[in-house]
């Protein structure tokens, strides 16, 4: 005769409180914030005052803005179980950290052209600032039949340090991107060659051409 021992399931219980399941690990991080800044918050908007200038950035009804110590500033939403609440929190903490950094040292990006023949020069606009921009352009010879003329905005300041390179910076990262992109769009890097337009340390695959 065999006998069978059955072992009886054992649950464990927790007492200790319930973590929620839902949080930013991005918009929990509390933003240090420099001595020059100042902040000024209201309902709909976060004001940031620095050395570079003034810029603010959009809250949501549920983006609350609190101030846990005398340099730190810390983003939290009403209810963290919302999806679309949680997704703007990181969205929101990243915007107020850029544009602390923005007021304060502000943002670079190189652009490099390569490229037989790739030259840049930046000229006086013989338009001047009334299509909206600073009074200067990129006069940029990319391998076309004709030079590309790009005029710089006014929130953009660009240097032309050598004939293949422009460095451009600006208070406002995505203003920077936007425009960075716009150069880059000229002339695309291209994956056969290697030539184009790269910005910041941009690499491209190479491929090898298929032969017959």
């Amino acid at each position: 005769m065999i006998l069978r021992l059955q072992r009886q399931a054992v649950r464990s219980f927790s007492s200790s409180a319930r973590v929620l399941k839902h949080v930013s690990h991005i918009g929990r991080e509390p933003i240090r914030v420099p001595k020059n800044v100042s902040l000024n918050p209201t309902p709909t908007a976060l004001s940031i005052t620095g050395p570079l200038g003034t810029t603010s950035v959009p809250l949501q009804s549920y983006m609350k803005i609190e101030f846990p110590e005398e340099s730190m500033v810390a983003v939290s939403v009403e209810d963290a179980e919302i999806k679309c609440q949680r997704q703007m929190w990181g969205t929101t903490r990243t915007l107020i950290f850029n544009a602390i950094t923005g007021m304060t040292e502000g943002f670079t990006v190189p652009l490099y052209l390569v490229g037989v023949g790739y030259r840049v020069a930046l000229e006086e606009d013989p338009r001047g600032s009334s299509d909206g921009g600073n009074g200067k352009r990129l006069n940029m010879k990319l391998g076309y039949s004709h030079s590309v003329f790009l005029p710089i905005p006014t929130h953009i300041k660009a240097e032309v340090p050598s004939p293949t390179k422009i460095i451009i910076s600006c208070t406002d990262k995505h203003q920077l991107g936007l425009f960075a992109a716009k150069v880059r769009s000229y002339r695309k890097p291209e994956p056969y060659k290697g030539k184009g337009i790269f910005v910041g340390n941009e690499q491209i695959r190479i491929k090898s051409v298929k032969k017959k």
